[in-house]
């Protein structure tokens, strides 16, 4: 029978341990959510130019990306980038470095969605102003559509906090690297993955919540 004992959690063991890994998953996942909106929103406005240019290219890396476990792009790049540029970037940098490259994907298709979403008078009557398609786009059609789209990018996000945990393939030390080094040094590693489950569940539960929130708020606006 499996005799659980939780005693060695405290406060002194969330600061020598889980601390670090918590404000790098923080780090993380904010500079891949804002490099990933950013990217992403370029590559979206690539594949609705209606240019083959920039749309057979755009459609192309979403679809890879799309198509790949993030764990498998994650040792891609850490192995790549020394291979490439005869030198090694460290686990944190290549996690960071792939988490943008990877989840722009995923937003594009969240903005793409939100673009074609609003209607096409509002174009028309940006165009009848004399406006150009780019500030059509800048003035009217992206703030429109990042409001349309908040609630989802906001859950891709959190589903991106979850991904984290993925950066311990490469050693990069997160929550979860936190807590498994914890549970090695306590001699209590079930324990320690149990209270992985947990944080992250109370922290992606809890964010949630407010998304949901947000969510209503803005359809009592529209």
């Amino acid at each position: 029978m499996l005799n659980l004992d939780l005693s060695f959690f405290s406060f002194q063991l969330l600061k020598d341990f889980v601390l670090k890994g918590f404000l790098f998953s923080v780090e993380l996942t904010v500079i891949a959510m804002i490099g990933g909106i950013f990217f992403g929103t370029i590559l979206a406005l690539m594949r609705l130019s209606g240019k083959k240019y920039l749309v057979i290219p755009a459609t192309a890396y979403v679809n890879t990306m799309r198509s790949i476990p993030l764990v498998m792009v994650i040792l891609w790049f850490y192995l790549l980038i020394p291979f490439v540029t005869g030198k090694s970037l460290g686990a944190e940098n290549s996690a960071i470095i792939t988490f943008i490259a990877f989840e722009c994907a995923y937003y594009s298709e969240i903005m793409r969605a939100g673009i074609q979403s609003i209607s096409r008078g509002q174009v028309y009557a940006g165009q009848a102003l004399g406006m150009t398609y780019a500030q059509n786009m800048k003035l009217i059609i992206l703030p429109q559509a990042f409001r349309n789209m908040l609630p989802v990018l906001l859950t891709q996000t959190i589903i991106l906090f979850q991904d984290t945990s993925l950066v311990y393939a490469i050693g990069a030390y997160d929550m979860l690297k936190g807590l498994e080094v914890a549970g090695k040094n306590y001699g209590r590693p079930v324990e320690a993955y149990l209270l992985a489950v947990v944080f992250y569940f109370i922290i992606c539960y809890s964010l949630s919540l407010l998304v949901k929130r947000l969510q209503a708020k803005i359809a009592i606006v529209r």
